[in-house]
């Protein structure tokens, strides 16, 4: 690993964050308003390079606009360019977040994981009201502290609703089938990529996805009722959330359910069928036990 910068722009540099795809994220210090930020850094190293600076200059004219509990922001953005005015390097500056991505620490229960997706789920219908889709939604692009407050990330591949990409963008396994297939990207395309990650919460799996499918040289439809159920794979899984995830990864997106709105309301139902206390069947089959008999018994 290259050493630690000592600076970047202005900012004094306190720890590196994480690296990604010709991207490095830093902890970094203003040092005039003793804020702290994260500091994504690309280098341009090759002409195809350039594309992942255009991702940052995406996430930056988006994630600028918002103003949600589970979205993180973006503040700034400076592009270095040498001579001829050629790129040479960007700088993206971002709201600092404390915590974890859920590809390095998962939610600890099917509670938990409900809890987690009830608020990204709040955070793309903050997006689609704007008129943005994520396109890229993945366990790794979501961070949760220890508070278990969710923060979206990553807005490089967003875009808006009904955009038709130029080349097949998003993660394998939890890629929609219009991604793959070039179509308009909308509102349904963020419930496939959110159902395909809870999924892989829930099961520790990912779900066959039309191009991991196609790169195996199988088949290329998906045969959606040979895809094995969450509940199928963790019996603790309730089957009001087991079905949601299996509709959101609808091959067809009119299967899907219709909006965040239809996504959260299912998703609170599966909370309420964990939450309710359990009712013994001893104390069914026993009428005495029954607080209602007595009550009318001493009436």
């Amino acid at each position: 690993m290259a050493a630690l910068p000592t600076k970047l722009l202005n900012y004094d540099v306190l720890e590196c964050l994480g690296e990604g795809a010709r991207s490095t994220i830093y902890r970094v210090l203003d040092p005039t308003t003793q804020r702290i930020f994260a500091l994504k850094h690309v280098v341009r190293s090759i002409q195809k390079d350039i594309r992942f600076i255009e991702q940052m200059e995406t996430e930056f004219e988006i994630s600028r606009q918002f103003n949600h509990p589970n979205l993180r922001r973006t503040y700034d953005l400076k592009i270095n360019r040498k001579m001829m005015l050629k790129i040479a390097e960007a700088f993206l500056l971002m709201e600092y977040v404390e915590g974890h991505t859920l590809d390095i620490r998962p939610p600890r229960s099917v509670l938990d994981t409900i809890e987690t997706f009830l608020q990204v789920a709040q955070g793309l219908k903050a997006m689609h009201t704007m008129g943005y889709v994520h396109c890229d939604m993945k366990p790794n692009n979501v961070l949760r502290n220890d508070a278990g407050v969710v923060k979206v990330i990553d807005f490089g591949q967003s875009c808006p609703i009904g955009t038709v990409k130029e080349r097949i963008q998003g993660t394998p396994d939890f890629i929609a089938p219009e991604q793959v297939n070039r179509k308009p990207v909308t509102v349904q395309t963020d419930v496939y990529n959110l159902g395909a990650t809870i999924y892989c919460c829930l099961t520790a799996m990912h779900v066959p996805t039309v191009y991991t499918v196609t790169k195996k040289g199988e088949n290329s439809f998906l045969l959606e009722n040979r895809i094995d159920t969450p509940q199928q794979l963790n019996p603790k899984v309730p089957l009001p959330l087991s079905n949601l995830v299996m509709d959101c990864i609808s091959v067809r997106p009119q299967k899907r359910p219709a909006d965040m709105d239809a996504v959260i309301t299912r998703l609170e139902l599966a909370r309420h069928t964990l939450q309710k206390p359990q009712i013994s069947p001893d104390l069914l089959a026993d009428d005495s036990n029954c607080p209602l008999d007595d009550t009318r018994v001493n009436m």
